[in-house]
């Protein structure tokens, strides 16, 4: 079968990675703006940066046969030098209109702070103003902070909006928070790892309960212990717990596509042709 990978960060990761992915089936990849292991500290390290995972990352995964997009924003764990923030906001006007930019994303909480809910909030009314698709990070359960209460929040401040929930995925769901987002009535995220967070197990667990309906699963794959394949794998769980192919293939395929579709430039290229490494001109 054929898998959208809605949530990737591909930027961390090899070409073997893309070699195993498709493989795998991985034939389409969205790739959010994320955090790169230390706080930037001008625009233009944002906007170079912007410029990589929409252009030359493109390039990289169509020699594997994969065709990636992205989704930009200032992610949360970057809000915090709120000036910073701003005047990168102030210059990502043609990174949105770029025609691999599928959303306005990660935007959301990280800590719970006035400043990431100030750039999570600038970077919403942009996404309504312009009726640009929107993902949502949640915040990750800690000692210090809450995903429920982020999650809680985040809905609170797309009532406040009236942005339309049906453009909107709040991401990183787990047991605690899929409650909230279902009675949001937003698209529905889960980021699943091997070991830590959210496991196989419990995502399985989810989706029999909750159901697949605007329900997207992801791996994420970033700086930390992931597995670009693990949606593949999500797949060989959902056969030995009774789903069938159809629903296997609503959840990594119909329901990505129907999301990204919304941004009027998704249009997947799933029959491009592998490049074996060992062509490639040095």
């Amino acid at each position: 079968m054929i898998i959208i990978e809605p949530h990737i960060h591909m930027f961390s990761r090899t070409t073997e990675d893309y070699l195993s992915m498709y493989e795998q089936g991985i034939r389409v990849t969205v790739e959010p703006s994320f955090w790169l292991g230390s706080p930037r500290r001008h625009p233009g390290t944002f906007w170079d940066y912007f410029d990589c995972i929409l252009d030359f990352e493109a390039q990289r995964a169509e020699r594997f046969g994969i065709d990636h997009y992205a989704n930009i924003a200032v992610n949360p764990k970057e809000a915090e030098d709120i000036d910073l923030a701003n005047a990168t906001i102030d210059g990502m006007a043609p990174y949105w209109q770029h025609e691999r930019c599928l959303a306005v994303g990660e935007i959301g909480y990280n800590l719970i702070t006035p400043n990431e809910e100030a750039v999570f909030m600038r970077q919403l009314e942009i996404a309504k103003q312009h009726n640009y698709l929107v993902m949502i990070h949640t915040p990750h359960d800690t000692p210090q902070v809450s995903k429920k209460r982020g999650v809680e929040r985040t809905i609170a401040v797309l009532r406040e909006l009236g942005y339309d929930h049906d453009r909107i995925i709040i991401d990183h769901n787990t047991e605690d928070t899929m409650d909230l987002t279902r009675d949001a009535d937003t698209w529905a995220g889960m980021t699943v790892y091997p070991y830590s967070k959210l496991n196989p197990v419990r995502c399985i667990d989810i989706l029999k309960k909750w159901g697949l309906e605007k329900t997207m699963v992801n791996s994420s794959a970033d700086w930390g212990v992931s597995d670009p394949t693990t949606l593949p794998k999500i797949a060989g769980h959902m056969r030995e717990n009774g789903f069938t192919e159809a629903q296997i293939e609503k959840l990594l395929f119909d329901n990505p596509a129907a999301f990204y579709r919304q941004s009027g430039k998704f249009n997947p290229r799933l029959d491009l042709p592998f490049i074996h490494p060992s062509t490639y001109q040095r």
